[in-house]
């Protein structure tokens, strides 16, 4: 049985990181709505609970029964975690004179406790939040305090409960990582058995289970995650999987034909349908991302869903999306950032049952994994595509001739970093997290070209490095390299005059421009 961690997670930004910090220990988590924690999953091990926007006064302030695992096992609150374990328990809450945010050094910690075992004096930790814990619950004991609070870190006495006002999850808590592992491994008895090997055996054994021999149908995108599931799911039931691949019409050039290949060597059973007049039928004249972004997944599960009913037997469809597909999609105030084509429900005439092998996996964790599987490693590194495709790297409403000039330019710019060598001689491309081009359709730029005045669309390129997508940075890219990819795309893309190089950070801005 696979161990793990349970995060509840109460609308914390870094509660993401709180799981990638655990599954840097190699062990298995997953991060539940601060309301479900799984009472009766015996490969539970420990329990943490996340910070959270709210204060534990506040009166939409989100709260949990915590006899439902305090002395049953290990817990470890973070930031508004122990406030709200404190305020529980009998403690005390209150609003701090001024806000506590950013570095503080530990001025007294007990290092030994185990939870701060290993611990320098004066360790570098950091704090954000509004209110301070001021009286910790009786039974309870200061483990830790920085020269502005007292109950920096507090224990039971007679039960497996740490808390902790800092956030060790983040970077600038140096010794943030020896902390987790102290409550992950040494408290709470973590084996550190997750690797990609040991997802690839487990996963396979519970398909196995799941499916039986079940038919099951899955919808291939092209990208590194649907290909995954797939070999995946093709080790585990073979030929009872059949994969549908739609074309949309906004792929990158020449992509269906690409990846059908790539498929066909994988030993995928996978069936190819051009759907692109009916999407670009539909999509004519509008302009809001949204709705774009809408109307592409109902069409896509229309065409899927005519396809899929050809295959009468099947009860089951499997999809590839992974952890942040979903966070994004719906945060845990139930607030939408943007919907993913990947999550949002089945059709209710489908009557298909929902399989995501992947689904508490980072981009990163999913590469691992297909090099487990023994994929190609040049499908392995694909960059992230999105599932609309082009559609939302296109301003404005879409036509063909904007997918063609589109496609045209992000060809060169990819195929450009696959040629360029960086300077430890391997491609720009393997640099980078994602990359492509945005057609800024809306803005119309005035150039010159020869002796004639032209007034054409922009093109933006957009690359940025990240290891999960939960934040990103944008590659440093060499000048000489984007001078060339800017001359090309000006000199071999009708209706391109200008090249922009976008140089945003995530936060603030997202990865793709719509």
């Amino acid at each position: 049985m696979q161990q793990k961690i349970i995060i509840l997670d109460f609308g914390s930004q870094t509660t993401q990181l709180i799981g990638r910090r655990v599954r840097e220990l190699d062990t298995f988590w997953e991060i539940r709505p601060y309301n479900k924690f799984p009472k009766d999953d015996p490969s539970v091990i420990g329990v943490i609970l996340s910070g959270s926007p709210y204060s534990v006064h506040d009166p939409e302030a989100f709260s949990v029964d915590l006899s439902e695992f305090i002395g049953r096992l290990p817990v470890l609150g973070i930031c508004y975690g122990a406030q709200f374990i404190s305020h529980t328990l009998g403690g005390r809450v209150e609003k701090a004179d001024s806000r506590e945010y950013g570095r503080a050094h530990l001025e007294t910690v007990d290092t030994t406790n185990p939870l701060f075992r290993g611990f320098d004096e004066h360790s570098q930790v950091w704090m954000s939040h509004g209110d301070t814990i001021t009286a910790i619950p009786e039974g309870f004991k200061t483990i830790a305090s920085t020269h502005d609070v007292r109950q920096a870190a507090y224990a039971s006495e007679n039960q497996p409960v740490w808390a902790v006002q800092f956030h060790p999850e983040v970077y600038h808590t140096v010794q943030g990582k020896q902390l987790l592992k102290n409550f992950v491994v040494d408290i709470c008895g973590s084996r550190q058995e997750w690797s990609a090997a040991s997802f690839v055996e487990t996963t396979v054994a519970e398909l196995k289970a799941q499916l039986g021999n079940d038919r099951v149908i899955l919808g291939l995108s092209g990208g590194v995650d649907s290909s995954v599931c797939a070999t995946l799911l093709n080790r585990a039931i073979g030929k009872n999987l059949t994969c549908i691949f739609v074309d949309h019409g906004m792929l990158r050039k020449n992509e269906f034909q690409k990846v059908m290949e790539a498929y066909s060597g994988l030993g995928l059973n996978v069936i190819g349908v051009d759907a692109s007049k009916k999407f670009f039928t539909d999509l004519a004249g509008v302009t809001e991302p949204e709705e774009k972004r809408k109307i592409i997944g109902r069409d896509f599960v229309e065409v899927f869903n005519a396809e899929a009913k050809k295959i009468t037997d099947a009860r089951w469809l499997a999809q590839g999306t992974i952890y942040p597909d979903r966070i994004e999609s719906l945060n845990i105030t139930g607030k939408v950032i943007k919907s993913h084509h990947n999550v949002g429900g089945l059709p209710k005439e489908m009557h298909l049952q929902l399989c995501e092998p992947l689904k508490w996996l980072f981009k990163d964790e999913v590469r691992r994994v297909g090099r487990e599987l023994g994929m190609p490693e040049r499908l392995i590194k694909r960059h992230p595509f999105p599932g609309p495709g082009l559609a939302v790297r296109i301003l404005g409403d879409i036509t063909p001739e904007k997918v063609r000039v589109l496609q045209e330019a992000d060809d060169i710019f990819i195929e450009g970093l696959h040629a360029w060598k960086a300077d430890d001689g391997q491609p720009l491309y393997d640099h980078v997290w994602q990359a492509g081009a945005v057609l800024l359709s809306t803005v119309r730029s005035v150039g010159v070209m020869g002796d004639e005045r032209t007034y054409e669309n922009p093109i933006a390129l957009r690359a940025v490095t990240s290891t999960d997508a939960m934040t990103a940075d944008w590659a440093h890219l060499p000048y000489e390299f984007l001078a060339k990819v800017s001359n090309e795309i000006i000199n071999k893309v009708r209706g391109v005059n200008r090249v922009c190089y976008d140089i945003s950070s995530k936060p603030p801005a997202t990865i793709e421009w719509e």
